[in-house]
């Protein structure tokens, strides 16, 4: 197993199986050019937990950002792990690496939102040394 940087189309496209876990309503059909806008335009930056056989297996997306209320910090936009695989420590390596990139770009502090549905992934986060530190809140517009 080896994490790597996802950069290539082709390589964005093998991640697709994954984040269609984590985030239902994407399209096959867009999903390498979201991502690729992402990266351009907002920093994003996706990793992946590689098998032997180069399959990925767990990915993570996200961002060195800057506000006020955080200072510079590392926000995790998606974090998710094969269902079919997990339970196994993949999403543990991630947020491992996650942690060291958070050290290695000089930021205070990591940052993600989690859907109040996804219980196990918030006892995970919490085994992390994570805390619920506030309320997200939405407003749709068209």
């Amino acid at each position: 197993m080896a994490i790597v940087m996802i950069e290539s189309d082709e390589q964005i496209r093998s991640t697709y199986f994954l984040m269609k876990q984590l985030r239902p309503h994407l399209e096959e059909a867009t999903y390498v050019s979201r991502v690729k806008e992402q990266q351009s335009s907002y920093g994003y930056k996706l990793i992946a937990l590689m098998d032997d056989e180069g399959i990925a297996r767990a990915a993570a997306g996200y961002r060195i950002c800057e506000s006020l209320a955080w200072g510079r910090h590392v926000y995790v936009d998606d974090l998710i792990t094969d269902e079919a695989t997990r339970s196994r420590g993949y999403a543990k390596q991630l947020f491992d690496w996650l942690e060291e990139e958070t050290s290695k770009q000089q930021c205070t502090a990591l940052h993600l939102d989690s859907g109040y549905q996804r219980h196990d992934a918030h006892r995970f986060y919490l085994n992390c040394g994570m805390r619920i530190i506030c309320h997200h809140f939405e407003k749709m517009y068209k």
